[in-house]
């Protein structure tokens, strides 16, 4: 005998094939608006997610969790550019026992920096920019007077690609200036919390590292720089431009910069876990209270273009699937663009936004904040796939490396994927 949520899906179902939205490859974007249909939408991923798969990625994905300590995981796999597999495990806030799904919104960290890159590459199309532009200086795009006091004239050699690369000349070896706000407070006299301008004005006055473009240094700084890049030239709010440009083109909606503090949280964003013994930091907000670094230790939207972005999976594999150069969907970059991201470079210098490239086809990004863990890696065979977290652990960056493993072991186990494509029924 069916079930009643069985009889239920029948019945939508059947609904749904005769009515005029079945025309058009199921596409029902203009329905979504309709509760009805929202809830329709789900059942229908559920019960497909049910039927393949699900008992093998479960296992693997559970014991991954637990082994962990992670609170909550969600997962989504595109196969040819379909989706055919979105799913959470366990909880998105642990307090009120509420689970995860696919659609939570989660601190992408890092992942951010692979939007940044994409936003440029738009305007490298588009004429504005070369990645040979120069970005300090009198004929630097960031030329404004507040700017022109350059201490270290290698500081003027600083072109697009060297911040895109990691090559800017900066290490980490006094620590991570992203995340030391009271040094640039102190450096340049601008009082907590600092903006990116102040930045600006402590990059400017101070002494690079290293010869620029001669070798490339993980920099968060970097990317923060590109932010005021992206605004400078497009003439847009960082945000505004990636929305427009890049977003909405993939056809997403609910990706957006995030909050620090707890209260700022989107209504749909999962909460934040470190370890039991993390301890309390000072606000960069100037303050003086002290604070958990999940809620307050960082400023989430000045991180914006090295950090900041909030995606659920979903809308995440919808990014990743018009800038992987695969025929069946159209890209929003082109492929000399997505080359140029990707390529392997001869001295050895870090790809474009993605973490990591090599001779296979694989490529990756990783992210990583308190409260936050997040993979994204595109295979040659026309899977990629994302894992997100809403919990850090002792791990830290290194995390990525269990994430990547797990997914081995799934992919090793599925012999063939659904073909049914799962952005249909999202509105794609």
């Amino acid at each position: 005998m069916f079930s009643f949520r069985d009889r239920l899906f029948i019945v939508f179902f059947i609904i749904f094939l005769l009515s005029p939205f079945r025309q058009a490859s199921f596409s029902i974007r203009n329905s979504l608006l309709s509760p009805l249909n929202e809830s329709f939408n789900k059942l229908v991923i559920n019960k497909l997610i049910e039927e393949q798969n699900s008992g093998i990625i479960d296992g693997y994905i559970e014991k991954f969790r637990i082994q962990n300590g992670l609170k909550g995981v969600a997962l989504a796999v595109v196969k040819d550019e379909k989706l055919v597999f979105a799913k959470g495990y366990g909880n998105s806030n642990e307090e009120d026992h509420v689970p995860v799904t696919p659609n939570n919104l989660f601190r992408l960290a890092s992942v951010s920096k692979l939007i940044t890159a994409v936003a440029v590459m738009k305007l490298v199309e588009k004429s504005k920019i070369s990645l040979d532009s120069k970005v300090f200086g009198k004929y630097g795009i960031l030329n404004d007077e507040r700017f022109l006091d350059i201490k270290d004239k290698r500081l003027e050699k600083i072109t697009v690609r060297n911040l895109l690369n990691h090559s800017g000349g900066w290490t980490q070896h006094w620590g991570d200036l992203a995340f030391l706000p009271k040094t640039v407070s102190k450096g340049v006299g601008d009082p907590l919390p600092v903006t990116i301008d102040s930045y600006i004005k402590f990059v400017t006055t101070h002494r690079v590292h290293f010869e620029p473009g001669s070798s490339s240094v993980y920099s968060n700084l970097g990317y923060l720089i590109l932010g005021k890049v992206i605004s400078q030239v497009s003439g847009m709010d960082y945000e505004s431009f990636v929305k427009k440009e890049v977003l909405e083109p993939a056809g997403i909606t609910d990706m957006r910069l995030g909050g620090s503090f707890q209260e700022e949280a989107q209504p749909n964003e999962v909460k934040y876990y470190q370890p039991e013994d993390g301890q309390p930091v000072e606000s960069f907000d100037g303050s003086g209270r002290m604070v958990s670094k999940i809620y307050g230790g960082n400023d989430i939207h000045l991180l914006g273009s090295a950090g900041g972005w909030l995606a659920s999976p979903i809308d995440l594999m919808k990014l990743i699937v018009v800038i992987d150069n695969e025929p069946n969907v159209k890209d929003i970059l082109s492929a000399e663009s997505i080359n140029e991201m990707t390529r392997i470079d001869s001295l050895r210098l870090d790809p474009l936004g993605w973490r990591g490239t090599n001779e296979k086809g694989e490529w990756w990004r990783t992210g990583t904040l308190p409260g936050s863990s997040a993979l994204v890696k595109r295979l040659p065979d026309g899977v990629s796939w994302v894992i997100l977290s809403n919990t850090s652990n002792y791990k830290g960056p290194h995390l990525a490396i269990e994430m990547d493993r797990v997914m081995a072991h799934i992919l090793q186990k599925i012999d063939k994927w659904p073909d049914y494509n799962l952005f249909s029924f999202l509105g794609n």
